[in-house]
């Protein structure tokens, strides 16, 4: 059944309330008032992270709402950044133009990119939770970080010019780059983990409204040391094709056995040996032994020592040189 059109309109708008929300962070930085720039770009990725969300919890999906998302996104997250760092430290000398420019265009083609891999259906199953390269909220912000400390703590060396431009194309670089990164969509918070959980948002909460510039500056530093833990999970999941589609406790379980390969075990094997297991646990019932499940098995056959004739089997001798048989002579061996 089709959404309602009223219920379409809802993602649609708060796409439109990211858009807003960047473009007034430029309007800030022209101001003066950089504080309230870094604040409109973090805004914007929330709509972002919220848009998509809602339409899918509504079913309001439609091709409209995926275009003026990515067009949302290259301005909220590519455009104004590009023009708030240019107007705080760039624009005092001539490359800081091209740098600002650069900026920009790796976020369009870094959107063009997302786009298309959307319709490729032979990625395998454990790329869903990660993201190729920076994404476009994160990498909006990330560039931020020189003017957010310099807000936070003041002048220092990473208010320099040059720094500021090599930071700028070194984020620019992480928008298209094809380095893993985590995806929180696919994450699954367990029953048991909801409380701590809830703890934690609201411990967020209170440093976001106490301390909103050093909260953001942690995140983000956050954020790049989880760049290599990506790549390593990246890694063992493309090297351990076992761990695909199991829970997170069945790949902890992998990992801390050093994988299933590493023991000279098949997969599929794992299976037999759980089949197996009911199989004994079933004879124990219906027996009523309660003992050691090694007394159920049964015992190997013996054979005696001595006498083959007793064990169904012919005796093959070497027979030593010049003996024969009864009845029988040496030229009838010849």
């Amino acid at each position: 059944m089709p959404a309602n059109p009223r219920v379409r309109v809802l993602p649609n708008a708060i796409t439109v309330l990211a858009l807003c929300s960047g473009l007034s962070a430029v309007q800030f930085a022209m101001t003066g008032n950089y504080q309230l720039s870094i604040a409109a770009v973090a805004l914007a990725a929330v709509f972002d992270s919220l848009d998509g969300r809602i339409a899918r919890l509504l079913d309001a999906t439609s091709k409209m709402g995926a275009e003026l998302d990515s067009l949302s996104d290259a301005i909220a997250f590519g455009v104004a950044p590009a023009l708030v760092i240019f107007i705080w430290r760039l624009h005092e000398y001539r490359a800081g133009w091209v740098v600002a420019l650069v900026f920009a265009v790796c976020m369009v083609l870094r959107l063009a990119r997302f786009n298309t891999l959307l319709d490729e259906s032979d990625t395998p199953p454990y790329a869903k939770e990660f993201f190729v390269g920076v994404p476009a909220p994160a990498g909006g912000l990330l560039v931020l970080l020189p003017l957010a400390l310099n807000e936070q703590v003041g002048t220092g060396w990473w208010s320099a010019q040059w720094l500021v431009s090599v930071w700028t194309v070194a984020v620019a670089g992480l928008l298209i780059s094809r380095i893993p990164t985590l995806s929180a969509k696919t994450v699954r918070v367990p029953a048991k983990a909801v409380a701590p959980l809830l703890v934690a948002v609201g411990l967020v909460a209170a440093a976001v409204i106490t301390f909103p510039l050093g909260t953001l500056v942690v995140a983000m530093l956050l954020y790049l040391l989880h760049i290599p833990l990506a790549v390593r999970r990246y890694d063992w999941l493309s090297r351990h094709p076992e761990a695909w589609d199991v829970p997170p406790r069945e790949r902890r379980a992998i990992r801390r056995a050093g994988g299933v390969r590493r023991l000279g075990l098949r997969p599929p094997l794992r299976r037999v040996a759980g089949a197996a297991r009911r199989a004994v646990g079933r004879q124990r019932r219906d027996a009523g032994y309660a003992g050691p499940v090694e007394q159920l098995r049964p015992a190997p056959p013996v054979l005696p020592r001595r006498g083959w004739r007793r064990v169904g089997l012919r005796r093959v001798g070497i027979r030593r040189v010049g003996q024969t048989r009864p009845g029988e002579t040496t030229q009838d061996r010849r």
